[in-house]
C-alpha cells in the first residue's frame, strides 16, 4: 500500500538529500507514503513520575527535579583520556546523579546548569554503591507555572514509537522524520470502501496514520492497528478476488470420464478401496474437471495420505476425455518414483498400444533432462501425436521443443518448490488453458492459504489410509547424554536385524563445493558453530564404526541422474540396508521396508521440513521409529521446536507451530516477489478473523464491481501493492 499518489513525494524533497539518502539505503523508504507506512514496532513508555528517593533499580523511570550541581572531570580511559559529565539532582525527597560520556557531554554541560528544572526519563543503574541514570533523555521545564507542571505530566505519560530503525538511522532520527511529513497524511486515498469502513467501525486512513506514529493512549494504538491490519488484509484479498474472478472468465474443455474408460477399469483393479477423504476429495475435483471454466485447486494432504492416488484418478479421468495430462515434480529423483509409482499402480493400463497392453490402457511416459537423446525424441514423439496420455516430468517438461496433442490437466507436486513462471509455461502448452491441481504435502494453516494461494480452492485429505503405521519419534540429546547416540545405532542394528531398513538424513553433502560455500563464513561465524554434519563424512564413520557389516550407500543432490536411480532402485530392492542421504528423500520416496530414520543436527532442518522427512518411514505395515539427533541444550528454542515434532504427529498443529516461530515474510516466500512485504501489521496466524472476513468482503465486492471503478482509492493501494511484477505473480499464482 505503499506509494498511494498524493503520498508519492521522494523523501528527499520533505527531509533534505543526505536524511533520503539513508532512509533508501538503510530501510528501502522512498516516499512519504513509504516513511508513513513505516509503522513503529512497539511504545516506549517514560513512565509514571518517580520521586528520588523511590527509584527502582533496573527501572526505566521519569523523573522531575532541579539540578544542584554540574561539573566536568576527565580521566584516563583504554583510548586515552576521556570526559565525565556529573550531574546532581535534587527533587527535596533524595539525590540522583546523572553521568553523561564523551562527546554526549557538551550539550548538557550547557543545559543543565545549576537551579535548572527539568524532567528526566532513563534506567536505573548502581554506580559505586550509588544510583545514576547514565544518558537520560531529558526536556527542560521553562517557569514554575501551571503549564510547566502540566507539561510534565503530559510528557511523563507520552508514548514514545519505538521505530524498526537501523544501525545509522536510530528510531528517534525516524521519529523526527515522521513528525516532518505526518501532515500529509491528509491526503491518503482510503483503500477501504466508506460502507465497509462504517460497518465494521473502522477509523479512516488519515486518522490511523496519525493515531499509529503519536498515539495519545493505547486505545489510539489499538484502533489505528484495527484499521491497518484491515488495509492489507483486504487489498490483498481482492487481488486475490479479481484473480479468481479472471479465471472464472477462462475458457476451457470439459474433461469428463467415458462410462466404461480406463478410469472404471482403473477403479475395478485396485486392491483396497478408497478412504472417505479421497472420494470426497476426488468428487470435488471431478466436478471442477467438469465445468468450462479451468480449475485451479490446492490438494493439501498429510505426508502418505493417498494424494498420488487422488491425482491420478483425475489424470485417467482426463485420459478418458480424450485430454492428455502433465505431472511435474520437483527433482528427477522423484519424477521417477512417480512415473514407477503410476506404473505400477495402473499396471497394463500403462501399456497403451505395447503388446499384452489392455484395450482402453494408456501410454505413460517419463520426460526428464538427463535422458538419452533416442529416449527422449520417443517421448516428445508420443505427446505430440497423443500416444501417451500422461506424462511425468520435472522442468523439461516446460521447455518450447516440448508439444502436446491435447494437453488437459497440470498436476504440479510439492508447489512450494516450484517457479511461478514454470507453472505458467506449462500452462501456456494448452490450446486452451489446462486445469491445475497442485499438491503439497506440507500442511498449510487456513489462513496462510487464503493468503497465499488465495486465487485457488483449497481440498484437505487429512486422513491416512488403512494400513499405515504409526510413527515414533524421539529427539536424542547427542551432547548432553551421548551414550542416547549409542543406543540410537542400536536400534538401527535392531531393525536391520528384523528385515528392515534405515535413512540417516544429513544437511550438506561434504564435498569440495561445500567447502567453497563454507570458507565464506566470517571467523566468528566458524567459531561459533561448527559446520553441519555431512552425508560423505557420516556414511564413513557409519561404515567403520556403529553400523560397520551393513550395506550402507550415499545418496545426494550432485550425484549423476542415473547414480541416483540406481541407488534409490537398490535400496526399493532391499538390497541396501542404510541410506544415508540429504533431503532429496524429503519428498515422494516411497520405500515401504524403511522403519527407521536419525535425523542428524535435527535442529538444522525446519518444523515442516523434520515432518515431511519422517513420512518417509512407517510406509509398511511395521511401525516407523523418527530419532531427532542434536547437540543443541534442553532450553534452547531449537530443542522446543524438536520437542513440539517429537510429540505429535499432526502436520496442521506443526505448521502453526512454525508460522509462529518464523517470520511472516518467510511463509509469504514468493507471494511476495521479491518486493518488501505488504505485511506490517497483520499476522497471518493470530488474524486469522481478519484475513477470513477480509477475503468475504472482497469477494462480494469484487463480483459486484470486477474492475473497481466505483473504489478509485482501493484501485489506487492496489496498483501500489501489486507492481506489474506481483500481478504477474498472482497472475500464474
Amino acid at each position: 500500500m505503499e506509494g498511494v499518489p498524493a503520498l508519492d513525494e521522494p523523501l528527499k524533497k520533505s527531509l533534505g538529500p543526505a536524511t533520503a539518502k539513508v532512509m533508501a539505503e538503510a530501510l528501502d523508504l522512498h516516499t512519504v507514503g513509504d516513511l508513513l507506512h513505516h509503522y513503529p514496532r512497539r511504545y516506549a513508555e517514560r513512565g509514571e513520575l518517580t520521586t528520588l528517593s523511590d527509584l527502582p533499580l533496573d527501572e526505566h523511570v521519569t523523573v522531575v527535579a532541579q539540578v544542584a550541581d554540574a561539573r566536568v572531570l576527565t580521566f584516563n580511559g583504554p583510548k586515552g583520556r576521556g570526559q565525565r559529565l556529573e550531574v546532581t539532582i535534587t527533587d527535596g525527597s533524595g539525590r540522583v546523579q546523572l553521568v553523561f560520556f564523551g562527546k554526549g557531554v557538551h550539550k548538557p554541560h550547557k543545559d543543565l546548569l545549576p537551579g535548572t528544572r527539568a524532567m528526566f526519563a532513563g534506567k536505573v543503574s548502581l554506580f559505586n554503591r550509588r544510583l545514576q541514570l547514565a544518558h537520560p533523555a531529558y526536556e527542560l521545564l521553562r517557569g514554575d507555572n501551571d503549564e510547566s507542571a502540566e507539561n510534565a505530566v503530559t510528557w511523563a505519560g507520552a508514548l514514545i514509537p519505538i521505530y524498526p530503525a537501523a544501525a545509522k538511522l536510530e528510531s528517534w532520527k525516524i521519529a523526527k522524520a515522521v513528525d516532518a511529513v505526518l501532515p500529509s497524511a491528509v491526503d491518503a486515498a482510503d483503500p477501504l470502501p466508506p460502507a465497509l469502513r462504517e460497518g465494521r467501525g473502522l477509523t479512516d486512513l488519515p486518522d490511523a496514520l496519525r493515531k499509529i506514529h503519536r498515539p495519545r493512549t493505547k486505545a489510539d494504538i489499538a484502533d489505528a492497528r484495527e484499521r491497518l491490519k484491515w488495509d492489507e488484509a483486504f487489498v490483498l484479498q481482492v487481488a486475490l478476488a479479481r484473480r479468481r474472478h479472471a479465471d472464472t472468465q477462462l475458457p476451457a474443455v470439459a474433461r469428463r470420464p467415458a462410462p466404461d474408460g480406463i478410469l472404471d477399469a482403473f477403479d475395478a483393479k485396485l486392491p483396497f478401496t478408497l478412504t472417505d477423504g479421497q472420494t470426497k476429495v476426488s468428487k470435488e475435483i471431478f466436478d471442477d474437471l467438469g465445468t468450462e471454466h479451468p480449475m485451479h485447486r490446492l490438494l493439501q494432504g498429510e505426508v502418505g495420505s493417498g494424494k498420488t492416488m487422488v491425482a491420478l484418478r483425475a489424470m485417467l479421468a482426463v485420459v478418458d476425455s480424450g485430454g492428455q495430462a502433465a505431472m511435474l515434480a520437483p527433482t528427477e529423483v522423484l519424477a521417477q518414483q512417480h512415473h514407477r509409482s503410476v506404473t505400477e499402480m495402473m499396471g497394463e493400463l500403462a501399456e497403451g498400444g505395447m503388446l499384452g497392453g489392455a484395450d482402453r490402457a494408456t501410454k505413460v511416459v517419463l520426460l526428464t533432462g538427463s535422458m538419452g537423446a533416442a529416449a527422449r525424441r520417443q517421448a516428445l514423439l508420443d505427446l505430440v501425436t497423443g500416444e501417451a496420455g500422461i506424462v511425468i516430468g520435472t522442468h523439461a517438461l516446460i521447455e518450447d521443443k516440448v508439444q502436446f496433442h491435447d494437453l488437459g490437466l497440470v498436476v504440479v507436486d510439492e508447489q512450494h518448490r516450484f517457479g511461478v513462471e514454470q507453472r505458467d509455461a506449462l500452462r501456456g502448452k494448452g490450446k486452451q488453458p489446462p486445469h491445475l491441481l497442485v499438491m503439497t504435502a506440507t500442511p498449510i494453516p487456513r489462513t496462510v492459504a487464503m493468503t497465499v494461494f488465495g486465487d485457488l480452492e483449497t481440498s484437505v485429505l487429512d486422513q491416512l489410509p488403512a494400513g499405515r503405521s504409526p510413527i515414533a519419534s524421539h529427539v536424542v540429546p547427542a551432547a548432553d547424554k551421548p551414550h542416547f547416540l549409542t543406543r540410537a545405532w542400536e536400534r538401527v542394528r535392531e531393525e536391520v536385524a528384523n528385515g528392515h531398513q534405515a535413512y540417516v538424513v544429513c544437511p550438506r553433502i561434504g564435498d569440495e563445493e561445500d567447502q567453497k560455500k563454507k570458507s565464506k563464513a566470517s571467523p566468528e561465524d566458524e567459531a561459533e558453530k561448527r559446520p553441519p554434519l555431512a552425508v560423505l563424512d557420516v556414511a564413513e564413520k557409519l561404515r567403520t564404526g556403529p553400523l560397520a557389516g551393513l550395506r550402507i550407500a550415499v545418496l545426494h543432490g550432485r550425484m549423476h541422474p542415473d547414480d541416483k536411480d540406481d541407488v534409490m532402485r537398490r535400496f526399493a530392492a532391499g538390497e541396501l540396508d542404510v541410506l544415508v542421504a540429504t533431503t532429496v528423500i524429503e519428498v515422494g520416496v516411497n520405500v515401504p521396508n524403511a522403519t527407521a530414520m536419525v535425523i542428524m543436527d535435527a535442529d538444522r532442518f525446519g518444523v515442516s521440513q523434520l515432518h515431511q522427512l519422517r513420512g518417509r518411514v512407517g510406509r509398511g505395515s511395521a511401525p516407523g521409529l523418527c530419532l531427532l539427533v542434536s547437540e543443541m541444550p534442553e532450553a534452547s528454542p531449537a530443542r522446543q521446536r524438536l520437542n513440539a515434532v517429537a510429540t505429535t504427529l499432526d502436520g496442521f498443529e506443526l505448521s502453526r507451530i512454525d508460522l509462529e516461530q518464523r517470520r511472516e515474510g518467510d511463509v509469504l516466500g514468493q507471494a511476495q516477489s521479491g518486493v518488501r512485504s505488504s505485511l506490517r501489521m497483520l499476522t497471518v496466524i493470530d488474524d486469522e478473523e481478519v484475513i477470513a472476513a477480509a477475503r468475504e468482503e472482497a469477494t462480494a465486492l469484487v463480483l459486484a464491481d470486477p474492475d473497481l471503478t466505483a473504489h478509485p482509492g482501493l484501485r489506487t493501494a492496489l496498483d501500489a501493492l501489486l507492481s506489474e511484477e506481483r500481478e504477474e505473480y498472482l497472475d500464474k499464482g
